[in-house]
């Protein structure tokens, strides 16, 4: 238990072992009360499936921005959508779904901090 991380269901960050979590850790599935009342919506699932359609489109070792996919989901307002759009970016990942990069390279999801791309792995 000590040491182990497990990875938000809600804005996909890592986060790790804490103690007063000891006795559900098990049960433990997002890193914090605001993540606990946000959950996954149906408009996260939209950016889930909009970053799939549009890496589909684009074709093997091709990227995409996450704003691509706002947009999709919601080409008028779609400003608001970029960070749900990172989060469903970083669940992508944790499931083995999607890299992140930055400048060509893959970086951790938790660390990426700026402009970034999306590509399958």
């Amino acid at each position: 238990m000590k040491g182990e991380s497990k990875v938000c269901a809600s804005c996909g960050r890592a986060f790790s072992w804490r103690k007063k979590w000891a006795r559900h850790w098990d049960a433990v599935r997002f890193c914090s009360a605001a993540c606990r009342r946000a959950k996954v919506s149906a408009k996260d699932r939209a950016l889930e499936a909009a970053i799939v359609a549009l890496l589909d489109a684009r074709g093997p070792g091709k990227t995409i921005c996450p704003s691509e996919a706002a947009r999709r989901v919601d080409p008028e307002q779609w400003r608001p959508l970029m960070e749900p759009a990172r989060r469903a970016a970083r669940r992508m990942v944790a499931r083995g779904e999607l890299e992140i990069c930055q400048r060509g390279k893959v970086v951790d999801p938790t660390d990426a901090k700026g402009p970034i791309r999306l590509r399958r792995p």
